[in-house]
């Protein structure tokens, strides 16, 4: 297979260094994928792949400004949709963990998910519904954490099946080499952020939130296949 990530950002970086897999970002290549699609479907087609990894997203998860969330987290994966789906390319595309925030605990693939209230997560749920509308994608939905953890405080509280960005990138890497298709979940074992962030930085302190969510996903699907 012919493998292209789209971004390079915090996860495309890291499926680009341990893959090697060929890849378009908008500041490498100088692509708006909003205003100019057709610009980045001519660097596709010159590549010619059998799969596109889109790894571009906007991610200020709580952002109040919806154009930015809209244009590139709904419009574009649209386009790139109905653009892999004329080329017979398969679209793998990175989901979120966040579409879950309100629904109930134990998030598996088959459940139905229902957003929390930012523009982020709504839209991103919105573009996952338009990916499954196609027979051959690979739909990922977790969440990620630079490494080393960069803040000097980490909620004690908040729970999930995050991990850093190089493990979830080794991940996705072997579902995409497995020729995997639908909806998957990934992560490792639920933690607290706190927990996680002792692993890379062991001076660093522990707080509490009242709102943010923990959500924590069945991986059971991942971790049991064959």
């Amino acid at each position: 297979m012919k493998i292209l990530v789209l971004g390079d950002g915090l996860l495309g970086s890291h499926i680009i260094s341990q893959a090697g897999w060929d890849y378009l970002s908008m500041d490498k290549d100088d692509i708006d994928v909003v205003e100019d699609f057709e610009g980045l479907i001519y660097l596709i087609d010159d590549i010619e792949p059998d799969v596109v990894v889109n790894c571009i997203g906007y991610t200020d998860t709580y952002g109040k400004d919806r154009k930015p969330h809209w244009e590139i987290n709904f419009r574009f994966v649209v386009n790139l949709c109905d653009f892999c789906d004329s080329r017979n390319i398969r679209l793998v595309h990175m989901s979120t963990d966040y579409i879950y925030a309100q629904s109930r605990g134990g998030f598996a693939e088959t459940d139905i998910p229902v957003h929390q209230e930012t523009w982020y997560s709504y839209t991103k749920l919105l573009s996952d519904g338009y990916v499954q509308l196609f027979d051959d994608f690979l739909l990922i939905r977790g969440s990620l954490k630079p490494t080393p953890f960069p803040y000097e405080k980490a909620f004690g509280n908040v729970k999930g099946t995050f991990d850093y960005a190089d493990t979830i990138a080794e991940q996705i890497i072997e579902l995409v080499r497995e020729n995997r298709t639908g909806v998957w979940n990934i992560g490792t074992p639920s933690k607290t952020m706190y927990e996680l962030a002792k692993q890379t930085r062991p001076d660093v302190g522990e707080f509490y939130s009242s709102t943010l969510p923990s959500i924590e996903l069945d991986l059971s699907k991942f971790q049991n296949r064959k």
